[in-house]
C-alpha cells in the first residue's frame, strides 16, 4: 500500500477516535438520541482520547508494546489531566502501581470480582490495531490482551479490546467480508452471536431502538464493542458512522470513539470531514503521533511486510 495512503488512515484512526469520543462526550446517559446530532464537537476530549494517546507514545518510544512502559504512560498522563472522566477503577490501579504492585498483577480483580469487563481497554486499542495492522491476527489479540490486562483482565474486556484492534487492522487494509473475518477472529461465544446478529439487523434494517436494544449501549465491552463495529459497517462515510455511534445512547463517548477509530482507519483524514479536523482538540500532536507511530511501524522488522509497497 502507498505509503501516503497509510499515513492518511493513520492519521484518520487517532483523529477518528478524538472526534467520535468528543461527539459522543455531551451526550452519554441517553438511552437513545432521537434528535438530529448536533455537528459541533464538545471542546475537551476524555479519557478515551487520552489513554488511546498513552498507548500510540508508548508504542512509539519502546518500538513495540511494553505494558510497564504503557503504565508509566498512562500515569504520567493521568496525573497531568486527572479531570479527562476517567472511570474509577483505573486511578485506583495507578496509584496501586505506584505503591510498588506491578502492572501484570492484574489489579483489577482487587476491585472487581473476576476482573473488570468494562470497555475501558477497548477504547484504547485502536493504536495496537495500526501498529500491528499488518501482522498475523493472532499477534493482534496478544497484543490487545496484554494491554487490556493492565486495567482490564476479565476475558470478556481482553477479548473486546482484541476485536477494536483487529477491525482497525482490516479497515487500514480495506479488507471486505469485515464480519466473516471478525467471526472466524472472536473466541468468545458473547462475542460470535453479536457478530451473527450484526449481520442480522444489517439485513433488516432496524431503526437505532432496536438496535441499542439488540446489541447494547452500556459501559461493560460486550455491550458496546458491537455497536461500534455496527455502526462502522451499516455506514458509508466516516461521518455517517460516528454520528450513528452516538445515537444509539449510553456510553455515547466510549462506542463513538471505538467507532471512529475503526472508521478513521478506513476514510482516513482526508474523508474526515473539515469541520471536525479543525476543531478536534489537540489535532497537531494527534497528527504528530500518527505520522511517528506508522514511521516506527515502517522501520520495525516485527510490523512490516510485503503489504507495504
Amino acid at each position: 500500500m502507498d505509503k501516503d495512503r497509510l499515513r492518511d488512515k493513520f492519521r484518520g484512526a487517532l483523529l477518528g477516535v478524538a472526534i467520535g469520543d468528543s461527539l459522543g462526550a455531551g451526550l452519554e446517559g441517553y438511552y437513545t438520541i432521537s434528535e438530529p446530532i448536533p455537528n459541533e464537537l464538545s471542546p475537551q476530549y476524555t479519557d478515551d482520547t487520552a489513554m488511546t494517546i498513552g498507548v500510540a507514545e508508548s508504542l512509539i518510544r519502546c518500538k513495540c508494546l511494553n505494558p510497564d512502559d504503557i503504565c508509566t504512560q498512562f500515569i504520567k498522563n493521568y496525573e497531568r489531566e486527572p479531570w479527562r472522566g476517567y472511570a474509577l477503577g483505573p486511578p485506583r490501579i495507578f496509584q496501586m502501581i505506584k505503591n510498588g504492585y506491578k502492572c501484570s498483577d492484574e489489579l483489577d480483580k482487587l476491585l472487581f470480582p473476576g476482573g473488570s469487563y468494562g470497555n475501558g481497554s477497548a477504547m484504547r486499542s485502536t493504536p495496537i490495531g495500526l501498529y500491528y495492522f499488518s501482522c498475523p491476527p493472532e499477534t493482534i489479540r496478544e497484543k490487545a490482551y496484554i494491554c487490556s490486562a493492565i486495567t482490564h483482565s476479565h476475558s470478556l474486556a481482553k477479548e473486546g479490546s482484541a476485536l477494536i484492534a483487529y477491525s482497525v487492522s482490516l479497515a487500514v487494509r480495506d479488507e471486505i467480508n469485515l464480519l466473516e473475518k471478525l467471526f472466524d477472529f472472536a473466541q468468545l461465544e458473547e462475542y460470535k452471536k453479536k457478530i451473527i446478529l450484526i449481520e442480522q439487523l444489517i439485513i433488516e434494517k432496524h431503526d437505532r431502538y432496536k438496535i441499542s436494544r439488540a446489541l447494547g449501549n452500556g459501559v461493560e465491552a460486550h455491550n458496546s464493542v458491537s455497536s461500534a463495529i455496527y455502526s462502522f459497517i451499516a455506514c458509508n462515510t466516516f461521518e455517517e458512522s460516528v454520528k450513528y455511534a452516538v445515537s444509539l445512547g449510553g456510553d455515547t463517548d466510549t462506542i463513538g470513539a471505538m467507532c471512529g477509530g475503526i472508521a478513521g482507519a478506513k476514510y482516513g483524514m482526508s474523508g474526515i470531514p473539515s469541520k471536525w479536523v479543525k476543531t478536534v482538540e489537540n489535532k497537531e500532536y494527534l497528527i504528530y503521533l500518527a505520522d511517528k507511530l506508522l514511521e516506527s511501524c515502517l522501520s520495525n522488522p516485527e510490523t512490516v511486510n510485503s503489504l507495504v509497497s
